[in-house]
């Protein structure tokens, strides 16, 4: 997936907000580590706020439907 396209369907998910647009964008940001690492996902994090509208911070790892922070960062 491009990151145009990753940001598309992001900004749709936040539009809208709620559980399951939370879990949908878990996914999009899992296809987007594992095509362009982690300092994508974190620039998108940052770029769409994600972190106010599902509370994503940067330097989470996204895997499949599982959102992941370090403990010790």
């Amino acid at each position: 997936m491009t990151l145009d396209k990753a940001r598309e369907l992001l900004e749709v998910q936040a539009a809208f907000g709620g559980f399951y647009n939370a879990n949908a964008a878990k996914l999009i940001l899992s296809e987007v580590a594992a095509d362009h690492g982690q300092h994508a996902v974190d620039r998108l994090i940052e770029e769409l706020d994600l972190e106010a509208v599902f509370g994503f911070e940067p330097g989470t790892r996204f895997d499949g439907g599982l959102a992941i922070k370090d403990k010790f960062s």
